[in-house]
C-alpha cells in the first residue's frame, strides 16, 4: 500500500535579504587643494665662464689652493676629486684621484649631479665672487629675468598698438616719422615693427611731452599754420619768425624744445588753438 508523504506544515522560510554592496569611494584624495613641491632650488646646474682671455682651452690652477673656512674658522686646503664628496684635503681619503678642471671656449658647465665641483669652484680664490679675476659664475636667474622683462615689454607694446585708437597712435607715428597719410592698418603695421624693435622706448613715448609737442608742430606745418624753413619756424600767414634754427639743426626739433620752455608756452597754446578750429 502506497504511503502518502506529507509536506511539513507552515510557511516556507524566506531567504535572507541580500545587502546592497558598499560603494567604494571614487577618490581617497582630500578635498583640500594639494601642495605641489618644487625642485630644490639649491640643486641646479651652474655655468662658469672665464672673464678675460681663456681661449679655446683653459686649465684652472689647482696646486696648493687654500681658503678660510667660515665653519671651522681655519685655513684649509682645497682639492677637487671626482671620487670624493668633500673638497677639503683633510676630509679626503688617501686614495684621492685628482682631475683637471678645463674650460672649453671660456665656459665650464657643471651639472647639479656634481656638487663637489660646484663647491670647489664656488670657494676657489680665482672666482670673481671671492675677489679673483679669472672666472665667474654666470647668473642664469638674472639672465632669465632680463629676458622675461623684455618679452613682457614686447607684449605690452604690441597691446598698445592693438588697443589704442588711431587718434592716440598718430602722435607717436608722427614723432617716429611714419607717413600718416597711409591707411590706418598700414600705420599700425609700421608702429608694430617699432614696438617690437624697442618696446620700452615705444611705451614711454605715450607719456613723453616731447612726442606730443613735436606731433602738434608737424600737424601745424601740414595744415599750413606754421612754416618750417631751414633758418627757423615761422607763422605761415605772416611769415613772422617764431624761433631761429642754428645751422645744421632740425627746425621742428628746435621749435619743440622752445615750446616746452616757459617762453614758448604761449606759442604752443596758440598753435593748439588754431588746430582745434580745423
Amino acid at each position: 500500500m502506497a504511503t502518502n508523504t506529507k509536506k511539513p506544515g507552515g510557511r516556507t522560510p524566506k531567504s535572507a535579504p541580500v545587502s546592497a554592496p558598499v560603494s567604494t569611494p571614487l577618490s581617497t584624495l582630500s578635498s583640500s587643494p594639494s601642495t605641489l613641491k618644487r625642485v630644490d632650488s639649491l640643486k641646479k646646474n651652474k655655468i662658469y665662464t672665464i672673464q678675460n682671455g681663456g681661449g679655446i682651452w683653459f686649465k684652472l690652477r689647482q696646486h696648493n689652493i687654500t681658503v678660510f673656512d667660515e665653519e671651522t674658522k681655519m685655513v684649509r686646503q682645497l682639492r677637487y676629486s671626482p671620487n670624493e664628496n668633500s673638497v677639503f684635503v683633510d676630509e679626503q681619503s688617501e686614495n684621492t684621484i685628482r682631475e683637471q678642471i678645463i674650460f672649453n671656449n671660456k665656459t665650464l658647465p657643471v651639472p647639479h649631479t656634481n656638487p663637489p665641483l660646484q663647491k670647489y669652484l664656488d670657494l676657489h680664490p680665482d672666482n670673481a665672487a671671492n675677489g679673483g679675476r679669472v672666472f665667474s659664475l654666470v647668473n642664469t636667474e638674472r639672465k632669465a629675468e632680463v629676458e622675461l622683462d623684455k618679452e613682457f615689454a614686447i607684449l605690452d607694446a604690441v597691446s598698445m598698438v592693438r588697443d589704442k585708437s588711431i587718434e592716440q597712435l598718430l602722435p607717436v607715428a608722427m614723432y617716429l616719422g611714419i607717413d600718416t597719410s597711409q591707411k590706418n592698418m598700414e600705420i599700425k603695421r609700421e608702429l608694430l615693427m617699432q614696438a617690437k624693435s624697442n618696446p620700452t622706448s615705444f611705451i614711454e613715448m605715450f607719456d613723453n611731452p616731447v612726442v606730443r609737442v613735436k606731433s602738434t608742430l608737424i600737424s601745424a606745418v601740414d595744415f599750413q599754420i606754421l612754416k618750417a624753413d631751414s633758418d627757423g619756424m615761422k607763422w605761415f600767414d605772416s611769415k613772422k619768425l617764431i624761433v631761429a634754427t642754428p645751422a645744421g639743426q632740425n627746425t621742428v626739433d628746435i621749435t619743440t624744445r622752445f615750446c616746452l620752455s616757459e617762453k614758448g608756452a604761449l606759442v604752443l597754446d596758440e598753435i593748439e588753438r588754431q588746430l582745434s578750429k580745423i
